[in-house]
């Protein structure tokens, strides 16, 4: 029973609001200090330091700094003008245009975080002008940014494939069919009760094909990042490390040489925001790492798997039950953390009952990203919430039709095993 004093102390913790980061360490500190004696600290200390010690996990921080570059070099702006010139005209216009353009971003940004404090500042006040709901706004600009993080090149596409060993690639491919169910589902529920509501579109009329063209031609630049992101990978030019120092190169050449509203003096924040944003994820990734390895050695993820197939033998039984569950962690824990601590407990029943690994991944990101904007704890829910002064009641209100159309399509995907590898199938 010893064993599972730390896994209990780590949810009361999470349930005290200590830092998930912290969390982690000190419930793994715990078991090395007074549970297992027999490994001396300096062991412990070292794997601290070896656990990121991994070339793929430079991704992280050059993809954190892409998200930070887009709100300076004009890349925001474009995206959002071509979205409208799409969208703008349909009954509910500017929600419409908010998920497109979060389905734009999401090739370039892959922070749903970022998004939604991007789209808080940027389009929310444009939408309450034009008389959408603060709340409903809020709820709109939260559950869109859960399609950032599923479309390359998403950080949690990156760290899940090197926690279950998949190519990074294969993720990234596998991602684009499942954001576009999400979008199309949430803009076919947004028309919904956008019709009810009466709410009026963005522009009178639709935009002329030369309009269309013109906004397009200005979003070109940016739309080409995250097809040149993964042709370069598909064609062995570059891995997804040196993909994310590309997108960080080339983002900074449309920002000063394209759309010339990037300057010099913009970077000291932009490296500020990339060292915070890097600190925070790398620090839950030691932690979590030095928390799975307390948990390898007690063998928990064997025992789990084996209870898991010894409740069913059937793959999608099981894949329901891994749903329900990281809904409810999804609650209570950080989306990216949940992740991390999970899928190494997880993946050896999921293997062991010849389920796809990475239609595995794109079930649980899907999943926590829709934990994500779910009470109490979703990330995106507080970051709209906080910036936007909206009450988590009225927030939640707006947001459970939205949710109701994510859960569909997260249903779609567990038992659609060919619609998520189709693309990844076909590239091969």
């Amino acid at each position: 029973m010893d064993i599972y004093i730390p896994i209990i102390l780590l949810f009361v913790l999470f349930l005290l609001n200590i830092p998930i980061a912290f969390s982690l360490i000190a419930s793994s500190m715990v078991y090395f200090l007074f549970i297992n004696d027999s490994l001396p600290v300096s062991l412990v200390m070292q794997r601290f330091i070896s656990s990121v010690s991994s070339f793929p996990l430079l991704a992280i921080p050059f993809f954190i700094m892409v998200g930070s570059i887009m709100n300076y070099s004009g890349i925001s702006r474009n995206l959002l003008a071509f979205a409208d010139s799409l969208i703008g005209h349909k009954t509910g216009g500017l929600a419409h245009v908010n998920v497109l353009l979060s389905t734009l971003m999401g090739g370039i940004s892959g922070s749903a975080n970022a998004d939604a404090a991007m789209q808080s500042k940027i389009l929310v006040p444009e939408m309450t002008k034009r008389g959408y709901g603060l709340a409903f706004s809020a709820a709109v600009t939260a559950t869109s940014s859960s399609i950032s993080p599923v479309i390359p090149p998403g950080i949690n596409l990156i760290i899940f494939a090197l926690l279950a060993n998949v190519s990074v690639h294969s993720m990234f491919i596998a991602g684009y069919v499942p954001a576009f169910f999400m979008a199309a589902a949430l803009m076919f529920t947004i028309a919904i009760i956008s019709k009810k509501r009466n709410y009026k579109p963005s522009r009178e009329k639709p935009a002329s094909a030369k309009e269309r063209w013109h906004y397009f031609g200005k979003a070109i630049p940016a739309l080409l990042i995250p097809f040149g992101i993964i042709l370069g990978m598909r064609f062995g030019l570059f891995t997804p490390t040196e993909a994310g120092a590309i997108a960080v190169l080339l983002c900074t050449i449309i920002g000063f040489l394209i759309y010339r509203e990037l300057k010099p003096q913009h970077f000291v924040q932009i490296l500020r925001e990339t060292i915070q944003g890097t600190g925070s994820v790398m620090f839950i990734i030691v932690g979590a790492l030095v928390f799975g390895y307390y948990m390898t050695l007690e063998q928990i993820p064997q025992n789990i798997a084996s209870m898991l197939i010894s409740l069913t033998d059937n793959k999608y039984v099981l894949l329901i039950l891994i749903n329900v569950l990281l809904l409810i962690v999804g609650m209570f824990i950080e989306g990216g953390a949940a992740m991390i601590i999970l899928t190494p407990l997880l993946l050896p029943a999921v293997l062991n009952l010849g389920i796809n690994p990475v239609h595995f991944g794109v079930v649980v990101i899907v999943n926590i990203m829709i934990g994500g904007v779910t009470p109490p704890f979703g990330s995106m829910m507080f970051t709209v919430c906080s910036i936007l002064k909206v009450r988590l009641v009225d927030f939640v209100r707006e947001a459970l039709p939205l949710l109701g159309a994510l859960f569909a399509v997260l249903m779609i995907l567990t038992f659609s095993e060919d619609l998520v590898m189709f693309l990844p199938n076909l590239f091969k």
